[in-house]
């Protein structure tokens, strides 16, 4: 029969719990509310934490400064980063399930010193090796493709899945060989529909890294035809005199596709990174 839990206890967990909770959730909020504020009202701090008049009137500036703006609008900075983030994420599914598939469940000479390089790859930060993929591929600055074809095999990913497809049972491939299956068909017709919460996962992961991409696009996009949203808010927040409410209006704009995706999969990510702390 199982204990109940004290009351107090479960109060002491609640507060414990409720105050790192409140730190993480108080910037969102501030951002959110913040959207809705005139300028000299967004740096009151928290003795101004509530708008007193509810506006939209940042959001629409946002919107129309670049309807004016020769440079381009707003919503095809949204589109370039949608189309970056969803070639990565897409491409990356495919590739790094396919490399985790053959270093786990395929049998070859080497397979253990690939897997090797691979969580050795993950010790390597990205400002590592930048100034060398900006050399490498300075010809081909200011594309859309650079911006993405870069970042879609990713040492992190392949980990990931890699992890996922060792605990599934060697039987279900056993049965599938003996059924006439070759290892493309046991991937694509039994792994991958049984590892949609490690998919999920990775698409988010991978969805949040690249969305919020700013580096590579400092160093690879000088003309504004290319260059995708976080980079944009970067040069919409340094134009003189600085709007701190449509400011904090854009930032509301980048961050809305991030929870969209995330509303979308938690389902799948909740279950991936359950099952992740069970079998690790």
């Amino acid at each position: 029969m199982a204990r109940t839990r004290n009351p107090l206890r479960r109060l002491l967990d609640y507060a414990v719990l409720g105050v790192p909770a409140f730190l993480f959730v108080l910037p969102v909020l501030y951002l959110i509310l913040g959207s809705f504020k005139p300028s000299d009202e967004v740096l009151n701090g928290l003795s101004g934490f509530l708008p007193t008049n509810l506006s939209f009137d940042n959001y629409t500036a946002v919107l129309d400064s670049f309807n004016s703006d020769a440079t381009g609008y707003f919503w095809r900075f949204m589109g370039i980063s949608l189309l970056l983030s969803t070639v990565v994420v897409l491409g990356g599914l495919v590739i790094n399930s396919m490399a985790a598939y053959g270093l786990t469940r395929l049998r070859w000479k080497g397979q253990g010193a690939a897997f090797t390089l691979v969580l050795l790859l993950m010790l390597v930060p990205f400002e590592a090796v930048a100034v060398p993929l900006f050399y490498l591929f300075n010809d081909q600055r200011n594309t859309i493709y650079i911006q993405a074809i870069p970042f879609i095999a990713n040492a992190f990913s392949i980990y990931q899945f890699a992890t996922f497809f060792r605990a599934i049972p060697p039987s279900i491939e056993e049965a599938a060989r003996i059924d006439g299956a070759g290892p493309w068909r046991t991937f694509f017709v039994i792994i991958v529909p049984m590892s949609k919460p490690v998919f999920a996962s990775v698409a988010i992961l991978t969805f949040l890294t690249q969305w919020g991409s700013f580096l590579w696009p400092v160093l690879m996009v000088s003309d504004p035809a290319v260059r995708p949203l976080p980079l944009q808010m970067s040069v919409f927040q340094g134009q003189m005199p600085v709007d701190w409410g449509q400011v904090l209006a854009f930032g509301v704009l980048l961050v809305l596709p991030v929870l969209v995706v995330f509303a979308f999969f938690q389902r799948w990510f909740v279950q991936g990174v359950a099952s992740s702390a069970v079998k690790g």
